[in-house]
């Protein structure tokens, strides 16, 4: 079990560094004419992105700044033996913070996201403790740091909703992306754990929310039955007001099993779901893409590339779950080979997923 779940944990992580790197050339296009234009009817590898575009010199097979600050995650994570919020955010002051100047177009990996400039601006120019440095953004910044910490607790379902929630709470204000984000690394963790993406899956994930291991608030039966007359209100089990963010994936993953729904070819639900950047269009398409190619990473990553627009998210979020359900192992090596830090990458996998693996799985 301790080798399966190790893999799991590095294909996870090195699943949605691929990811990153897989989106940095095409990143951003709304329009699909002009995508085929610069890179073809279909990437299927590391592509460096042209110079007048996001992410401007940098090189194919690189990270872009949220695989800069996802690794910065990892490391942080492992050198305290979890998570610590103050080494996370000493880290975010001197290895990143002090490298961006509040623009776009700066800093590691050519871009900045509005997440982290707003943070930047508070805690940088204003001067604010760690703790007042959140916005408004509703995008997938912050999952796409607090994946280490997920697989770093996926044995721990409580200890990650605990540990997530604080960490993205650092640039995330709004309640509602808070309670996705959240949601978005229970289904990782329990990927993790040995479990599919299946219409199932809400219903293990609402189990751990009537244990009070997950802290989302709910008031129906199994199989979502209503209150009876009489029945006394739940006791919040934490700070997320309805159960909703966690009940999406099965919803995605029927649709990807149903054989009246067909979304032809699955790189197009990007239109299905939304191109932009918003959280509530990023994570059903990630859901729908690791539902659909479950034990095929290349076919997943790559329709998730191939999508345009924020397509660099969609492809981390989709990499991260299908690489939870494949392993390391599942990975093809061409892909593994093209990362610019494959080394350094590798090696810093082992290690977050060794750190995970000393936690008993949940029975």
């Amino acid at each position: 079990m301790d080798k399966t779940f190790n893999d799991r944990a590095q294909g996870a992580f090195v699943g949605a560094l691929i990811g990153d790197a897989l989106g940095l050339g095409p990143h951003w296009y709304y329009d699909l004419d002009e995508l085929h234009r610069d890179y073809g009817t279909w990437i299927d590898h590391y592509t460096a992105p042209k110079p007048e575009r996001y992410h401007g010199e940098m090189k194919a097979g690189d990270l872009s700044q949220a695989g800069y600050i996802l690794r910065l995650t990892a490391d942080s994570v492992i050198d305290s033996g979890g998570y610590d919020a103050d080494d996370f955010c000493r880290r975010m002051d001197e290895d990143l913070f002090a490298q961006l100047d509040g623009t776009p177009a700066n800093g590691p990996g050519g871009y900045t996201s509005q997440s982290i400039r707003e943070a930047w601006r508070r805690r940088v120019e204003q001067g604010r403790p760690w703790g007042e440095t959140a916005g408004h953004a509703d995008t997938t910044e912050a999952i796409e740091r607090t994946l280490a910490i997920a697989i770093r607790y996926a044995t721990s379902p409580s200890e990650l909703a605990k540990h997530v929630a604080a960490n993205a709470s650092l640039t995330q204000a709004d309640d509602t992306v808070l309670s996705m984000t959240v949601a978005f690394n229970a289904v990782l963790g329990i990927l993790l754990e040995g479990h599919r993406l299946d219409p199932e899956i809400s219903d293990k994930l609402m189990a751990r929310v009537k244990s009070g291991e997950l802290p989302f608030h709910a008031v129906t039966g199994e199989n979502l039955s209503p209150p009876r007359p009489g029945d006394p209100d739940p006791p919040r089990a934490g700070r997320f007001a309805s159960p909703d963010a966690l009940l999406s994936p099965s919803y995605m993953a029927e649709a990807a099993r149903d054989p009246n729904i067909r979304i032809e070819p699955a790189w197009k639900v990007s239109l299905v779901y939304g191109m932009p950047c918003a959280i509530y269009h990023q994570l059903p398409a990630a859901y729908y893409l690791a539902a659909r190619f479950e034990n095929d990473f290349e076919q997943a990553v790559l329709h998730a590339v191939n999508g345009g627009g924020q397509n660099q998210a969609r492809a981390i979020l989709t990499g991260a779950l299908v690489g939870a359900t494949v392993g390391l192992s599942g990975i093809p090596q061409r892909f593994i080979e093209g990362l610019n830090q494959k080394d350094a990458i590798l090696k810093q996998a082992r290690k977050l997923a060794e750190a995970a693996s000393t936690e008993p799985l949940p029975s």
